[in-house]
């Protein structure tokens, strides 16, 4: 099998538990891609081939807030789409409009729960109480049900999954991080994010602290001239599509 199935410890996750069913986009692609060659296409596939491209995923969490329009102005003069893993609790609730946005303007979005708090220590009940209210307001807002998330601080176990699997929500870590949550300095976001991005990779950062939206644009520029190919989540893992439960981490 091309599907990377890992048991983590608890370093990973940060519990006591293990951490099954975890796949990297890659393996995802390729064993999507064997299983189109036996079977066809797959319908509403992306036009972005990260088979043969040289793609990076690029995903801001915690939005929408109150700088996320110059974000959204960034991304739409440079003409790349993004994913939002977006919250809950004086987000969606408090900027509606810019989630709509998000929408009409071709970004991804995804759940980062409401409150932002660690699924690892909730119980089933709990884990609901968080992602319900933030699947409701996307819907509401966009006219569409997330099927992407990120658990808070990436920790997630099997009990996690389990739940996220009846939910249909697949799960997305990350691969480079600025940071940015601990400074404010443009220049060591930009020099971060550069220094950890690799092929299939995907960039985790944040819209709503001072110095990352100044960053966005060199960022993507400085990609580009690497010959980068920068794409949403379910952009870098076409021609799969996200399995509620599974684990995506690069």
């Amino acid at each position: 099998m091309l599907t990377l199935v890992a048991a983590l410890s608890v370093a990973a996750t940060g519990g006591c538990s293990t951490l099954h069913g975890v796949t990297s986009p890659r393996n995802a692609r390729e064993s999507a891609t064997a299983s189109t060659a036996a079977s066809g296409p797959v319908a509403g596939t992306t036009d972005v081939d990260c088979s043969r491209a040289k793609c990076v995923a690029l995903t801001f969490d915690g939005g929408p807030s109150e700088p996320t329009p110059k974000l959204l102005d960034v991304l739409r003069e440079k003409q790349v789409h993004a994913t939002f893993f977006v919250q809950g609790k004086g987000h969606t609730d408090t900027y509606p409009e810019t989630l709509s946005r998000m929408a009409r303007e071709g970004h991804e979005i995804g759940n980062h729960t409401w409150s932002h708090k660690i699924l690892t220590e909730l119980s089933e009940k709990q884990i609901h109480a968080e992602l319900d209210p933030v699947q409701n307001d996307v819907l509401r807002i966009t006219g569409r049900t997330p099927v992407l998330m990120r658990p808070p601080q990436g920790r997630t176990d099997d009990e996690v999954s389990a739940v996220m699997k009846k939910m249909g929500l697949a799960q997305i870590l990350w691969s480079v991080t600025a940071k940015d949550y601990a400074t404010n300095d443009t220049a060591l976001i930009i020099e971060r994010v550069l220094a950890q991005t690799r092929r299939d990779g995907i960039i985790l950062l944040h819209d709503r602290y001072r110095g990352t939206i100044p960053a966005v644009p060199t960022i993507i520029d400085a990609l580009r001239e690497r010959g980068y190919t920068i794409v949403t989540v379910s952009q870098l893992l076409a021609p799969a599509k996200p399995v509620a439960g599974t684990v995506y981490r690069p």
